[in-house]
């Protein structure tokens, strides 16, 4: 992948990457069509499938999560990406191998505080990935938000030459965002993940009528709004800054909202501005 990578680079031809862990849907061909349009029919689109071990805890659903390699590899044909790049973990992460990447202010909070080591997974593998695909512009989703402002972060205290683009959530038509585990959800649990989209909705229509609203107030709404599901369980609702992701005390238009929960077993994240 490397030698390829550094060919075109040689060749003038630009890059333009998607990286995933596969299973792939709708929101993650709206990611490759993004890169297509950024380097247009000359350049070339790589796509990552890679299921990453060191972002997974030790309770988390590493084993299980859901892979489907040949069905991928299809559908990144049908939308027209270049080049897929599937490594081994041993390819990844060889015997002995001991460096990590770890970002430490942006990192801290929600997904940081629930995940520990998650995202030194994540800067750790993004780092791997954007040194051997070599690419000009790197596509990310917003659905993961606190993980595109980490790798944003990285790429520019790395000084990696990539710039990298954060794309838009896709969502089903109730909603719900799309998401690789939300394969997991099966009979009342998928209406129940309707939550999450809903507690969004809720605190927007808000926003639109107060302006202004206590944080601390509505997080406690929140989590009796959420408890009413029968499977759902609140991890965190955390109302941030967007740019520096620091906490606020008071919710006012612009200010981004992120929640996990658990539907069951599967735990599932969201986010929007309000």
């Amino acid at each position: 992948m490397q030698r390829q990578a550094l060919q075109w680079r040689r060749q003038g031809v630009r890059i333009s990457f998607v990286p995933t862990m596969g299973f792939l849907h709708e929101g993650h061909m709206s990611l490759v069509r993004r890169a297509r349009k950024v380097v247009g029919p000359k350049g070339r689109v790589v796509v990552s499938i890679y299921v990453n071990p060191t972002q997974f805890g030790p309770r988390e659903d590493l084993s299980r999560y859901p892979r489907d390699l040949k069905g991928d590899q299809q559908l990144c044909r049908r939308e027209g990406a270049d080049l897929v790049f599937a490594p081994s973990n041993q390819e990844m992460y060889p015997e002995a191998f001991s460096t990590f990447v770890v970002e430490e202010n942006l990192s801290q909070t929600m997904e940081g505080r629930s995940r520990p080591g998650h995202f030194r997974g994540v800067a750790t593998v993004v780092a791997k990935l954007f040194n051997i695909v070599q690419p000009d512009i790197a596509v990310f989703g917003a659905k993961d938000y606190q993980q595109a402002a980490v790798v944003q972060r990285m790429t520019r205290d790395l000084n990696f030459p990539t710039r990298v683009i954060v794309a838009d959530t896709i969502r089903e038509k109730d909603g719900l965002a799309m998401s690789s585990r939300n394969k997991y959800l099966t009979g009342g649990s998928r209406t129940q993940a309707l939550i999450l989209w809903q507690s969004i909705q809720k605190v927007q229509s808000l926003v639109k009528k107060k302006r202004s609203l206590n944080t601390a107030a509505i997080k406690e709404q929140l989590k009796e709004f959420i408890h009413c599901q029968s499977t759902a369980k609140l991890d965190y609702v955390e109302f941030f800054d967007p740019l520096t992701l620091q906490t606020v005390g008071e919710i006012r238009p612009g200010t981004q909202m992120a929640l996990a929960v658990f539907v069951g077993k599967t735990r599932l994240i969201d986010n929007a501005r309000l």
